[in-house]
């Protein structure tokens, strides 16, 4: 195989891998004199259609791209010998060894390589996915397709994504033949049905990264509802990695961290959920949260009538009365009871059928509120990708002129752009519903809660 020269042009030093009707080998461009990799498939007997379409997918996925950590489409032949037919896919040659070669050779990696691996295949799939015209969903993402380059003691190396051969773009989405391509163990559960999204690539990394903390393939680990079991595996690290990985590997869509921006933010800033009291909470309160991998919407129903409101609608009641009486042909003071009826019944329709909503999807954030089927918005949508901070507020109020403090009350804000959102005591929030839906806004957006105290005076970090 060595010295054999391939379309008048590429002279093979070695073949790098082996499979059933196709090979890959290791060239030299004689023009340029620069190494490559021809991946070469040939049509035999066992040759597929299929096989052809997804490797011609992945030579015009490849010709679409350009990313330092990913191969370099070159070239794409038709070779014809005596003896066979193939076509070949030629890209720029990289060196180094694959996580699965590292791994067989008995190398670890520490939490915080796996940490720095994580971010650069995140900055990778962001731009995969992020592309405008056509994003790109890897679908085979495993420890053979990770290239490390210059790996020192200190760092993992340069991060290298290859091998495109399962890839999906989304003009091939739609059509219309289900195809079933990705490596088991690190196949999402929806790639089973042969659906593949942004988050599909998510699951492929999280199971990878369970396999280098581990020294496991990830079939060689229990399951649980379909949830990779590793914990009891990996207790040298911090929970807060585990949680992470645990939430890459969620089976559920749904519940599956959906971007690699999120993901990133969430490895930065781990959440910190005490799922006990969350399931408690939500249980108990009658606000309505629903949640998908498209929106989280809260609806906060009406307070009700309660003692207070009682009282003071009385003493509304009581004055406009008065008013009234007392008015005789005064125009002003019959007004003015009116005004005071008015207030008192819009007063009792906010309590009774006032229902506040918030929504995120993945275009905007919106706050509105509806009494008896009519909606209007308080605050403007904002963009989504405008929401840089959710927060707890807590405001103290002290007596005038002295320092005791009377009262501690939370609200919770989400800050998009020049737009803010509160909740809070304003909706009838208690302090424990406001921690619950602030930890649940923190898992979908993938942000850390900033907690603040106010005095009256001044806001002070927490």
């Amino acid at each position: 195989m060595s010295g054999k020269i391939l379309a008048e042009r590429y002279e093979v030093q070695r073949q790098l891998g082996k499979q059933t009707g196709r090979q890959t080998l290791l060239a030299r461009d004689l023009q340029t004199q620069e190494l490559v990799v021809i991946k070469q498939l040939f049509l035999g007997s066992d040759f597929e259609w299929q096989d052809l379409k997804l490797f011609e997918r992945e030579a015009e996925t490849l010709k679409s791209l350009s990313y330092p950590a990913i191969p370099r489409y070159l070239d794409y032949l038709e070779i014809d010998e005596p003896n066979s037919k193939s076509f070949a896919l030629v890209q720029t040659y990289v060196e180094g060894k694959t996580l699965q070669e590292h791994l067989l050779s008995g190398r670890t990696f520490s939490e915080s390589e796996v940490k720095e691996l994580a971010k650069s295949l995140l900055e990778i799939f962001n731009y995969l996915h992020e592309e405008q015209e056509s994003p790109v969903i890897h679908r085979d993402i495993k420890p053979s397709n990770i290239l490390l380059h210059s790996r020192s003691g200190h760092s993992v190396g340069q991060v290298y994504l290859v091998d495109f051969g399962s890839v999906q773009n989304q003009a091939a989405k739609f059509g219309g033949t289900i195809t079933v391509v990705g490596t088991y163990g690190y196949m999402a559960p929806e790639q089973f049905g042969g659906r593949s999204v942004p988050a599909s690539d998510l699951y492929g990394l999280g199971a990878t990264l369970i396999y280098l903390v581990t020294g496991l393939h990830p079939t060689e680990l229990s399951q649980q509802d379909l949830r990779i079991q590793f914990a009891d595996r990996v207790t040298h690290l911090n929970s807060s990695l585990i949680d992470w990985l645990e939430w890459m590997t969620e089976p559920s869509l749904d519940k599956r961290l959906s971007s690699a921006g999120e993901a990133w933010i969430s490895l930065k800033n781990p959440r910190i959920i005490d799922k006990n009291s969350i399931a408690a909470q939500r249980q108990s309160s009658a606000i309505k949260l629903t949640k998908t991998s498209e929106f989280i919407e809260i609806k906060i129903p009406s307070q009700g009538i309660d003692i207070s409101l009682i009282v003071v609608l009385l003493g509304v009641i009581s004055v406009m009365l008065f008013l009234i009486a007392v008015s005789d042909n005064d125009r002003e003071l019959l007004i003015a009871g009116i005004f005071l009826a008015a207030a008192g019944v819009l007063k009792l329709l906010d309590s009774l059928f006032l229902e506040v909503r918030l929504r995120i999807d993945r275009q905007q954030i919106s706050y509105s509120t509806d009494i008896l089927g009519l909606r209007w918005n308080n605050s403007p949508p904002a963009p989504r990708q405008d929401i840089g901070q959710l927060e707890i507020e807590q405001i103290e109020y002290t007596r005038r002129g002295t320092k005791q403090k009377l009262s501690t009350v939370s609200q919770m804000i989400i800050q998009a752009g020049n737009q803010k959102y509160q909740l809070g005591v304003k909706q009838g929030l208690s302090e424990s519903e406001i921690e619950w839906l602030a930890t649940e806004l923190s898992q979908w957006l993938g942000l850390k809660i900033q907690r603040t105290l106010t005095d009256g005076k001044k806001k002070i970090s927490m």
